[in-house]
C-alpha cells in the first residue's frame, strides 16, 4: 500500500487540504495527516476544522499499516519512508510549511530517494521554491506566486505539471484533477480510472 504524509498547518486552503486525503484514501493509499503546530486541531484558511492524525514532531511514533514506524532523525529506510509527500496551498497555511524546519528536513530526504514531492497553490513557491526543490525544473502554481518558483521554469497553462519527481499544480480548482495524477503516480491509471468513475470526473 503506498503511503503519502500531508502536512497541514493553521491557514492551509481548506478544498486542496481535504481534496488531496479524500481521494488519496478513496484510492487505498495510506494518508497521514500531520499537524505542522503543536495541536492536533488546525484551523484552515476557510475556518474548516481539519484534525490531523499525528504532530509532525511526533512522526516516529505513527505506525504504519504494516507495523512499522518512521524515524525523522535517521537516514530514511526506503521501506519506511513515505511514497509522496503532499503539500496544500493557502496562506499563511503554506507559510507556515515553509517555516518548518523538520518538515524541510523531511522533504530534503524524500527528495533524496526520488519520492514525490507534490505542491499545490502557494505551496509550490513559498515551499519548494524556498527552499531549492523545483530548480532547473518547470512547474506551476497559483498565478501571482511564480516568482517564488526559484530557478523554475513557470508554466502558466496546465493545471498540474509533473518534472521528474516533482508534481506542482494551480489552486483550489485543480485540486481533484491534482489529486488523481498524484494518486495514478502511487497505484497507476487504470485503478485511478476506477476512483475517478466514482467521483463522476
Amino acid at each position: 500500500m503506498p503511503s503519502v504524509l500531508v502536512p497541514i498547518a493553521n491557514g492551509s486552503e481548506d478544498i486542496e487540504a481535504i481534496t488531496i486525503i479524500d481521494v488519496l484514501r478513496r484510492g487505498g493509499v495510506e494518508v497521514v495527516v500531520a499537524s505542522v503546530h503543536d495541536s492536533l486541531q488546525i484551523t484552515a484558511a476557510r475556518g474548516s476544522k481539519i484534525e490531523a492524525d499525528v504532530l509532525l514532531s511526533e512522526l516516529e511514533t505513527y505506525t504504519f499499516a504494516d507495523g512499522s514506524h518512521y524515524s525523522v532523525g535517521e537516514a530514511l529506510d526506503e521501506n519506511v519512508m513515505f511514497d509522496a509527500i503532499a503539500l496544500p496551498g493557502g496562506l499563511p497555511g503554506a507559510e507556515h510549511l515553509r517555516d518548518s524546519e523538520l518538515l524541510v528536513d523531511i522533504l530534503e530526504k524524500h527528495d533524496i530517494h526520488d519520492a514525490i514531492l507534490a505542491a499545490i497553490c502557494a505551496a509550490p513557491a513559498l515551499v519548494l521554491g524556498t527552499h531549492g526543490f523545483v530548480m532547473d525544473k518547470q512547474a506551476t502554481c497559483y498565478p501571482g506566486f511564480e516568482e517564488g518558483l526559484t530557478g523554475a521554469q513557470y508554466v502558466a497553462d496546465q493545471p498540474v505539471v509533473m518534472d521528474e519527481n516533482i508534481m506542482t499544480s494551480q489552486g483550489p480548482a485543480t485540486a481533484m484533477v491534482f489529486s488523481l495524477s498524484l494518486l495514478a503516480n502511487l497505484i497507476g491509471y487504470e485503478e485511478t480510472q476506477e476512483v475517478a468513475a466514482g467521483l463522476l470526473c
